[in-house]
């Protein structure tokens, strides 16, 4: 396997593979902060500072697949030696977190905060307590600014790795920094700007951008869709392991029906080509691989927007599709944004404070609006405003009333 890493531009720099790669080093890859998809020259543009340099090169040599020069390994002997401390805790880490059934997102968040603390405190690893914790989440707001919510967040993730990897009782910890959270009003398009954005877009990421408005989905359950997720006959889509590990039902916009339909069967002509190619197979959630062995090249669990490439592992030669990434979605929707002339903070997650507002402004009560986003608590929800109950009526989708 071969890896081409050069500069590109005066903020990034690329990332190519050039005979192929594996699971492993595309998922090292991956887990670089900030890092895009340049889909046009088929790159990885990577930002170009040290810590992002670093945790790529660490991550790349953890695979085990590639030769370091002896030289190299002398040159950073103490540092192989700390980050082998490090990653140890880490692998106990993802491993409590596994076993407790977190998402693969709120393992990745908890994994990122605690090397980062460990990294900064790596001299007395076996000594650290309350006090690192307090002064870590300081430094957190006075010197890197990071809202209130993202210092709770390394509050959880740190909380989480001294009450169950280094067994400290949680009243030894009952001192800790916790930020007042401020509340924030979301960003919400109107209904004509949903229009206009939607119609800047093109292709699937046009359809995906309609099911973000038209149920209320994130992004990453909507990518995480697979085929038998949809039933038609009952009008509506199960969402599987959304956050919190929660499966919810939200409506199918009847405007998308026929659309859905339609992309289904472009996705069955894929499915079909990759089976022909001797392919096929889809990565299977949880266990059920062991149940059906040969469910994985089923077209039921195909992902519903699977990627446009297959991608290859270099050491086995198997072939297979994961779904659309996250990145080339989020760049597609600031394109549109920027192109219909929105002059609003927007994202993706905009459609779903739009999804909610809406609903709300149409007379839908607010524990309906709650089931449909999937919020464990209903303060959640107030945040969009208060309304008049209606009862739990059928819901109409908003995006039918466009």
């Amino acid at each position: 396997m071969n890896i081409s890493i050069k500069s590109y531009d005066d903020s990034n720099f690329s990332v190519k593979f050039l005979e192929g790669f594996s699971t492993s080093v595309l998922n090292a890859v991956r887990n670089v902060p900030g890092r895009q998809w340049d889909d046009k020259n088929k790159i990885w543009l990577i930002p170009d500072n040290q810590k992002a340099v670093d945790q790529l090169l660490q991550k790349i040599f953890e695979t085990g697949l590639f030769n370091v020069p002896q030289n190299f390994l002398e040159k950073h002997d103490d540092s192989t030696r700390q980050d082998s401390r490090i990653s140890s805790e880490i692998r106990k880490l993802t491993e409590a977190l596994t076993v407790r059934h977190y998402s693969d997102h709120t393992k990745q968040c908890y994994k990122k905060w605690v090397e980062e603390f460990l990294e900064k405190y790596h001299e007395d690893i076996n000594n650290v307590g309350e006090v690192q914790i307090n002064a870590f989440l300081k430094d957190l707001a006075l010197k890197k600014n990071v809202s209130a919510s993202t210092q709770n967040q390394a509050l959880a993730a740190l909380l989480f790795y001294f009450r169950y990897i280094k067994n400290t009782p949680i009243l030894e910890l009952g001192s800790v920094i916790h930020a007042k959270k401020k509340e924030r009003i979301p960003v919400v398009f109107s209904r004509e700007e949903v229009t206009k954005v939607i119609e800047s877009m093109s292709g699937t990421k046009k359809l995906i951008a309609k099911l973000l408005y038209g149920t209320g989905m994130r992004l990453n359950e909507a990518l995480s869709l697979r085929v038998l997720d949809l039933d038609f006959d009952r009008n509506e889509i199960i969402v599987r392991h959304g956050k919190g590990d929660k499966d919810r039902h939200v409506m199918i916009a009847q405007k998308l029906v026929p659309e859905l339909k339609a992309h289904i069967e472009k996705v069955r002509q894929i499915h079909n080509q990759d089976l022909a190619d001797g392919w096929g197979s889809v990565a299977m959630p949880g266990a059920i691989n062991g149940k059906y062995p040969g469910g994985s090249k089923e077209f039921k669990w195909q992902w519903l927007f699977p990627q446009k490439n297959r991608w290859i592992n270099a050491k086995t030669g198997e072939q297979g599709r994961w779904h659309l990434d996250e990145s080339l979605m989020q760049r597609a929707v600031k394109q549109a944004v920027l192109e219909a002339g929105v002059n609003k903070n927007a994202s993706c997650h905009t459609f779903r404070h739009s999804f909610a507002t809406h609903l709300l402004e149409i007379g839908y009560d607010i524990r309906t609006i709650q089931e449909l986003l999937g919020h464990s608590d209903v303060s959640t929800t107030m945040i969009y405003t208060h309304v008049l109950n209606r009862g739990t009526s059928g819901v109409v989708s908003p995006l039918d009333r466009l």
